[in-house]
């Protein structure tokens, strides 16, 4: 309690003196005292009069005017943005301005690392190696929601809700910054696992006590990562405005911004970053050849580590570091109003900003698996058709050699009908071309249309047997026993200089025979297939 007498006495003045006992003179304006007093406003050192529930400046140009019923007129809030922007107001426009252009490049990079070549795989989901540019969009929102609000914490006159905001978002930041690091180190092991099974997906088991870690180590990050969120982010954060003054920033502020929640958040988010170590190491462990002794190992285990991990884990390191400072040092805090800029935006903002951008270049320069996978799968296939001795033929190939040229629709057609090849196809290209198949000249009724469209296959099929008692016995259902003897009151002359060409023969009654011969049965043909 004497702290608290003594911050007032420290922040509250006298009012100037007036013309009388009841009046003072403001900024060139009289007040009512008796007014001011009834409604308990009290005048402060930084030019502001309040009464704990309305506060008003009272300086030129914003001095207001002040009614009998205590009604100011023309009156401008303390928390209004009047000041102009200083160092940490130019700065965070300039990370806000990064962040935004940095949403276009990784919607590039999304789109080509996202973007499928090859059929679904149930083992290795195609989300997977999307879920780091997804985080890295969600940080870049963040980025740009505190940057801006920012700003209003140099504008503002009298600190307010502008310094909860750009410390809210940007606490938001540092986790989901961890998650783009864990979800680039969890998709470059599932890379390893898939090229190495690619070729024999039988070499390791699904069951074991690697592919058993390798489910659980996402629950154990994103449990550490939702705890850091739970004890930094949902918190009174009206003890934070409390800077009006240095000793109301020393009783509310600073114990609020070193309680131990903001202590055991750093630890959680350390804890993730453990565990996406440990996620790097087990990957380099399974998938990549072993050395043997202790030293070979290391050596081994930094030749494997790809550079840009070994950027993005350090970069986070320092970001998890001084977040564990600030819960000691208030100083340095974010929390601060006029904090140190130096600590706020070098080791606050900008291993953030630089895992964005070692992310986005390794992004532009790496390959889309799918397309990686595609060129590993043609060099294994190249070398082994070396082994075996066959070399590939080059494209202009097939357009030199027209017997190798691949069927189109027609032909495919065409020949499922026939029951032929592309010979077949090029003997009947060259019968009609020189008019062997006979055409009939005379129109018989419709029911007998059919049996000559089949007799004009038959003989386009077996040109060596076109006589009339090949043609019975093949397309007759049930031929008569005795092969080549056929009875028949007439001999047809299928010759095309006697009857024009014609398949029709003529008894010596004047009837016409369309095909048929004496004795045989009904011809039933169930399709083209029993031609």
């Amino acid at each position: 309690m004497a702290v608290l007498d003594f911050r007032e006495l420290l922040a509250t003045r006298d009012f100037p003196p007036g013309d009388n006992s009841s009046d003072t003179l403001i900024s060139g304006v009289h007040f009512n005292l008796t007014t001011l007093n009834y409604w308990n406003f009290n005048y402060y050192s930084n030019g502001t009069v309040s009464n704990g529930s309305s506060c008003f400046l009272a300086f030129e140009p914003y001095t207001p005017q002040l009614l009998s019923n205590g009604t100011f007129l023309n009156a401008t809030p303390c928390y209004s943005p009047i000041n102009p922007m200083h160092t940490r107001a130019k700065v965070g426009l300039f990370f806000a301005c990064f962040f935004s252009l940095s949403i276009m490049f990784t919607m590039i990079n999304l789109r080509k690392h996202g973007k499928l070549f090859l059929p679904r795989e149930k083992r290795f989901h195609a989300i997977g190696r999307r879920w780091q540019w997804y985080w890295m969009l969600v940080v870049a929102a963040f980025g740009i929601i505190s940057a801006f609000t920012g700003v209003d914490v140099d504008r503002y006159y009298v600190p307010e809700i502008p310094i909860v905001l750009t410390n809210f978002f940007w606490f938001l930041m540092l986790p989901t910054t961890m998650c783009i690091v864990w979800e680039s180190v969890r998709h470059w092991g599932s890379w390893q696992e898939r090229q190495l099974v690619d070729p024999d997906p039988f070499m390791l088991r699904q069951d074991d006590r690697r592919s058993k870690i390798e489910f659980w180590m996402p629950f154990v990050f994103y449990f550490f990562a939702w705890m850091n969120i739970f004890m930094a982010i949902p918190r009174p954060w009206g003890a934070i405005e409390l800077q009006r003054d240095p000793d109301q920033m020393i009783e509310f502020a600073e114990p609020a911004a070193t309680d131990i929640r903001f202590k055991l958040a750093a630890l959680f988010l350390f804890g993730a970053w453990l565990t996406t170590a440990f996620s790097l190491w087990h990957s380099i462990k399974h998938y990549k050849p072993r050395n043997r002794g202790f030293f070979n190992r290391a050596v081994g285990f930094i030749g494997y580590l790809p550079p840009t991990f070994l950027l993005t884990l350090s970069l986070s390191l320092v970001m998890i570091g001084y977040e564990a400072a600030c819960a000691f040092d208030f100083s340095i805090s974010p929390l601060k109003v006029d904090t140190n800029l130096g600590f706020l935006y070098g080791l606050g903002w900008g291993p953030i900003a630089m895992i964005i951008v070692v992310q986005e270049v390794h992004g532009y320069l790496a390959p889309n698996d799918d397309r990686e996978l595609i060129r590993q799968r043609r060099i294994r296939g190249t070398a082994a058709d070396q082994e075996m001795g066959m070399t590939k033929k080059p494209h202009w190939w097939s357009r030199v050699n027209t017997d190798k040229k691949p069927l189109n629709v027609q032909d495919s057609g065409n020949i499922s009908e026939i029951g032929g090849g592309r010979s077949t196809t090029r003997n009947l290209e060259r019968n009609i071309e020189m008019g062997i198949i006979p055409i009939s000249t005379r129109r018989d009724s419709n029911k007998h249309a059919p049996d000559i469209a089949v007799r004009a296959a038959s003989n386009l099929l077996f040109p060596a047997r076109t006589g009339t008692e090949q043609t019975q016995e093949r397309f007759t259902d049930h031929p008569k026993q005795g092969r080549g003897r056929v009875v028949s009151n007439a001999v047809a002359d299928t010759s095309p200089s006697t009857n024009n060409g014609a398949n029709d023969r003529t008894d010596s009654n004047g009837n016409t025979a369309n095909g048929s011969t004496v004795g045989a049965g009904t011809q039933q043909f169930r399709s083209m297939l029993d031609i």
